[in-house]
């Protein structure tokens, strides 16, 4: 593996491994060359249903957009980006486990919404306003209501 920091092909030495709780795999890194140290993550790659989206159309699971999508909803917020990374993490994690080709969009939102109500109520005030199509004033205050009364 080439340094990121100085782009010596001479690899790198592993100093420490640790193990994620999502089945991932950090390992913190010296460079044999600039001795400089970095950390590299390792996760298996496994097969992502497709997404059923509410127009019929099927793409595939794509866990950068959904990271893009929880960061706009937690900016300005205090939510840590390893927060953000676990939820999607979860998320990608929940759907390889139900064993299914398709999912519909909707499960993949429901389980977006539930891990951001525990994790900041604006973000998911925000994030819900976006995927529930909420447009008008009493929609969102009942959605609020909800919130609260849970």
């Amino acid at each position: 593996m080439r340094c990121p920091i100085c782009e010596s092909p001479k690899g790198s030495q592993v100093i420490d491994t640790t193990h994620d709780n999502r089945g991932g795999i950090r390992r913190r890194r010296e460079c044999k060359e600039c001795h400089e140290r970095y950390s590299t993550y390792e996760r298996p790659i496994m097969a992502a249903p497709l997404i059923i989206k509410q127009d019929g159309t099927r793409e595939a699971f794509n866990r950068e957009k959904l990271l893009n999508g929880l960061r706009l909803s937690c900016v300005k917020r205090p939510v840590s980006a390893a927060d953000i990374e676990r939820l999607v993490g979860e998320v990608e994690s929940r759907l390889q486990q139900m064993g299914k080709e398709e999912i519909s969009s909707r499960v993949v939102g429901d389980m977006v919404l539930e891990g951001l109500k525990d994790l900041d109520q604006i973000a998911y005030i925000r994030f819900a306003l976006v995927y529930l199509g909420l447009d008008d004033l009493k929609e969102i205050r009942g959605e609020i209501d909800r919130l609260i009364q849970n």
